[in-house]
């Protein structure tokens, strides 16, 4: 098994805005005090260039179009309802807010097939959102796929049983925790395992000051170490400027690459940079507009395709 892939899916906004379903618990969005317009034509200027970013580096990047109706301001998120796996299936994944269940479109994973991907089975756990219960995809879950380990910090965004149960089908091995922020004077769950928590091949950048249970926090590090990973912690201040919304990636020649927004990529002290300078190149693009009201960042816009092609 691969930990990295140098095709990416990504979805270009047609429509962007903080989308007020998920501001209920992703603290991390805010209104960017900019016309909708304007909100729209910045996030697809920092989405092309980001994505022209990735292709100079080698990074095949398929490009969808997403489509004026139905209303999905996320859908540039695509990595929450769709995952890509090298023995060809799929997963489908429960989101919690209502509109961006109609970001899951047959036609995306048409256009992969179209490009030479092969798809066998697709593994289908949209029917929980019936029950209330979610799972939103490599947000929810960091897949060592090594290791065939499974992260996942539990929210209102990812729920237990279902991740056992997907851990099960995919025979990955759960590791549990919750991760917190302090959100006016509270601590409340984060809304994503991916933004306190980046998996590349032989290093982990963590947040782990966030795992409040000191009991589950030294077992999520002693997993990361015994698989030969070196741990760079991460302060809450800087999970806030997407230092742990990354995603490690094969460019030209098999070359690995970070990937992290502007914005993450200025949050990191000069040793942090040099540690993870030791393990591979960074590549950042300056994703603002996209962070303040989408409330993801570069991790968020990527989904990994691991698929195998059709021989020619």
């Amino acid at each position: 098994m691969k930990q990295l892939t140098n095709h990416i899916l990504m979805i270009r906004p047609a429509q962007f805005r903080m989308n007020e379903q998920t501001a209920v618990n992703n603290y991390f969005q805010a209104q960017a005090g900019m016309t909708p317009e304007a909100v729209v034509k910045k996030a697809q200027e920092e989405f092309d260039a980001y994505v022209s970013v990735l292709r100079e580096k080698g990074v095949q990047v398929s490009v969808v179009q997403d489509t004026l109706d139905p209303d999905t301001p996320d859908a540039l998120f695509p990595n929450n309802w769709v995952s890509f796996h090298q023995d060809a299936t799929v997963a489908l994944y429960p989101m919690f807010a209502e509109n961006r269940r109609l970001e899951r479109r047959e036609a995306v994973l048409e256009i992969l097939e179209e490009d030479g991907f092969i798809i066998d089975q697709v593994m289908d756990y949209t029917a929980a959102e019936d029950s209330g219960i979610f799972l939103e995809g490599t947000g929810s879950l960091i897949l060592d796929r090594v290791h065939k380990k499974a992260y996942c910090a539990l929210s209102s965004r990812a729920d237990e049983e279902l991740f056992i149960e997907f851990c099960e089908d995919f025979e990955y091995t759960p590791v549990i925790f919750t991760a917190n922020q302090t959100v006016e004077g509270k601590r409340l769950p984060i809304y994503h395992t991916n933004v306190m928590m980046c998996l590349a091949e032989t290093f982990a950048v963590i947040c782990s000051d966030s795992i409040d249970d000191k009991k589950a926090r030294k077992a999520v590090l002693n997993h990361l170490k015994e698989d030969g990973k070196e741990v760079i912690a991460i302060s809450e201040v800087q999970m806030h400027s997407f230092a742990g919304n990354m995603l490690q990636v094969l460019g030209s020649n098999e070359t690995p690459y970070l990937v992290m927004s502007t914005t993450a990529y200025e949050s990191l002290q000069p040793d942090q940079l040099s540690k993870i300078r030791k393990h591979c190149e960074i590549i950042h693009a300056d994703l603002s507009t996209i962070e303040t009201c989408g409330g993801g960042s570069a991790r968020c816009m990527m989904a990994e395709v691991f698929l195998p092609r059709m021989e020619n």
